[in-house]
């Protein structure tokens, strides 16, 4: 889906999530002129480089020449409560769009204004490459059009899913949106232990960063569920199976995951 005819976008922070959705809108046709940036931290080189496509610069939300068709809050949780009072005076008229963890709709409401509509968003980081996860929830006051322009800004980005009570998006956040990094870990972790089964570091490395990219990217390409995968890749007796006795024992990998999530989401209420 192009996004060429959207705007006024403002996007507010620019930084490691904000940045990643703008790329994957710019790659999708949204004009750089379109793209209003406000984030006075955000590194030169990176500023030049979206300015080069057109992209402009504020140092405060009035500076936008009137009021955006949708603003998106990307800035860390700890940043909002800052933000949120220079941009209510465009409510009701712009729709607000939040990526920031673990901050509630009441929370923006009270920053924005009663009038305000507005979205919460969960994405993911591979939102980059256009293979993101994100989970929208929407506020009693955004419209069935708001609902069609988040689906249009998500697009590009990957996967989309509606939830409609906003008590799931501490564990949405503790699942997918933190994910990204877990999987990460897991390469790190495969590395390291093929490494102390006595393979080079470089080849440890290289061996279990594709073997998720290809595990990922047969996952991706097949209707099977992935338990059947693994099981497919898992002959009785064998190498596989000896490996899945210790990583599915109770004490596991679902067990440290369970935690995991756990804490994750436990974090995300707290910053709510």
């Amino acid at each position: 889906m192009s996004l060429g005819g959207l705007g006024p976008l403002l996007l507010v922070g620019a930084g490691r999530m904000g940045g990643a959705m703008l790329d994957a809108w710019l790659a999708a046709g949204l004009a750089g002129e379109s793209a209003v940036i406000l984030d006075p931290g955000l590194p030169e080189a990176r500023r030049a480089e979206l300015a080069a496509q057109g992209a402009r610069f504020i140092d405060k939300a009035s500076d936008s020449h009137g009021v955006p068709r949708v603003a998106v809050l990307a800035v860390k949780p700890q940043q909002m409560d800052i933000v949120l009072p220079e941009l209510a005076a465009f409510a009701p008229a712009c729709l607000f769009v939040s990526v920031a963890a673990g901050i509630r709709l009441d929370r923006l409401e009270n920053g924005l204004g009663e009038a305000s509509r507005i979205v919460r968003v969960m994405p993911n980081t591979p939102s980059q490459v256009g293979a993101g996860m994100a989970v929208a929830v929407p506020n009693r006051r955004a419209t069935a059009e708001d609902r069609d322009l988040v689906d249009q800004l998500l697009l590009p980005t990957g996967e989309i899913a509606w939830a409609e009570d906003e008590g799931l998006m501490d564990a949405v956040t503790a699942v997918s949106g933190s994910g990204p990094a877990y999987v990460f870990h897991l390469v790190e972790a495969m590395a390291d232990a093929g490494e102390a089964a006595g393979l080079p570091a470089e080849m440890a490395m290289r061996l279990a960063r594709q073997t998720v990219i290809g595990g990922g990217a047969l996952l991706a390409g097949s209707s099977l569920a992935a338990g059947k995968l693994r099981e497919n890749v898992t002959s009785p007796g064998g190498t596989t199976e000896a490996a899945l006795k210790v990583l599915m024992a109770e004490d596991g990998l679902g067990d440290l995951m369970r935690r995991a999530v756990a804490a994750a989401k436990r974090r995300s209420e707290e910053l709510g």
